[in-house]
């Protein structure tokens, strides 16, 4: 039976007492650890890191960001405008007749 009351450390708490010590009261800033150093108590962080959606991209303000993907949008329309251009001129250098023929 000696071996039992060894071996359960929680039998020896002051349980009474274990809901003061969460709220603040001065015992708790003073409790010390089993090995007689203090207990240190985690702290919520004060405020919340923002993290980026997507780390792979660099953040930069809204003006710079509209400049640099609308350049992209703009390039895209020009392609477009010169692949129209190229085809209407290989129209007219070919006489203007039927570009393709279904069912041959």
């Amino acid at each position: 039976m000696a071996a039992d009351e060894a071996k359960d450390p929680l039998k020896d708490m002051d349980w009474k007492n274990m809901g003061n010590e969460a709220k603040g009261t001065p015992s708790a800033s003073n409790s010390l650890g089993e090995n007689g150093q203090p207990i240190v108590r985690k702290r919520l962080p004060k405020r919340v890191r923002q993290i980026p959606e997507s780390y792979f991209l660099p953040r930069r303000s809204w003006p710079v960001t509209i400049a640099f993907y609308g350049s992209f949008i703009v390039a895209g329309i020009g392609a477009g405008m010169l692949g129209e251009i190229w085809i209407n001129k290989k129209v007219k250098e070919d006489g203007g007749g039927v570009i393709w023929e279904f069912g041959k």
